[in-house]
């Protein structure tokens, strides 16, 4: 228990930080075998979703909305997806997924199994086409230091062409490394803290995270990261790209 109602959450105008004491599960509905626990969306005021899906050995996947696109990655356990015509992925720890809008698939859990997942309504681009399937695995990936900084390694989990209009990535920083500018953009984000600890500041707070946390970033939330600690800190995270502004969904 949390003695005086004390928690390190903390939820306002245009970001929000949820720590894993405040998580509360919930249904996931179609799903089988399987709780959720709903950390970002629309009541919010975010444009996505992002939700952690946590499986028993047997559990199974309900299919997104319509014209809503999904990328999943595994936490803890296996998982198998199954594409209509018998494409079969088997994901393990590290494993990801993105399955643009009305693509048939199937998933269910080989054993107890954790997934974050991010959720959206997939917006069209004129002569781009529609975004294909990525399957991978994240050890697989190679990071690249970011703007030359060896100590903050990005790995890109989806491809950086127009027809996405969503990019997920991967953030390692040694300890001490941090974000070389305060970043204010129109992206969005949200973040699940993967490993490692450290200081997010986002407007004009400076917030104390660790394994476990989510972040919701609103557009234009100044925000900046150090690691701190003795070993990498480790974040997954999302953004919305590829798209003017003005044809965003309100």
């Amino acid at each position: 228990m949390t003695p005086f109602g004390v928690s390190r959450s903390y939820v306002c105008r245009n970001h929000a930080l949820i720590a894993p004491e405040s998580f509360v599960p919930t249904t996931l509905p179609g799903w089988q075998k399987a709780q959720g626990i709903h950390l970002i969306g629309p009541c919010l005021g975010a444009r996505f979703s992002q939700y952690l899906a946590v499986l028993e050995p047997g559990g199974t996947a309900a299919p997104p909305l319509a014209g809503v696109e999904r990328f999943l990655y595994v936490l803890e356990g296996d998982v198998t997806l199954e594409l209509r015509g018998g494409e079969t992925h088997r994901l393990g720890l590290g494993g990801y997924a993105f399955l643009p809008p009305e693509v048939p698939s199937q998933l269910w859990a080989k054993n107890a199994c954790r997934l974050n997942i991010f959720e959206k309504r997939y917006v069209p681009l004129a002569g781009a086409g529609a975004p294909r399937p990525i399957f991978g695995q994240e050890q697989d990936v190679a990071g690249v230091p970011f703007l030359g900084d060896p100590d903050a390694v990005l790995k890109t989990l989806l491809p950086q062409e127009p027809s996405f209009d969503l990019a997920v990535n991967i953030f390692t920083y040694c300890p001490g490394a941090a974000l070389p500018l305060v970043e204010v953009h129109v992206m969005e984000h949200g973040l699940l803290m993967l490993d490692g600890q450290g200081v997010y500041r986002l407007d004009g707070a400076w917030y104390p995270v660790q394994q476990g946390d989510v972040i919701w970033m609103g557009p234009y939330c100044p925000q900046w990261f150090v690691a701190m600690g003795k070993r990498p800190a480790r974040y997954l995270y999302y953004k919305d790209v590829n798209r003017d502004p003005m044809e965003r969904p309100a």
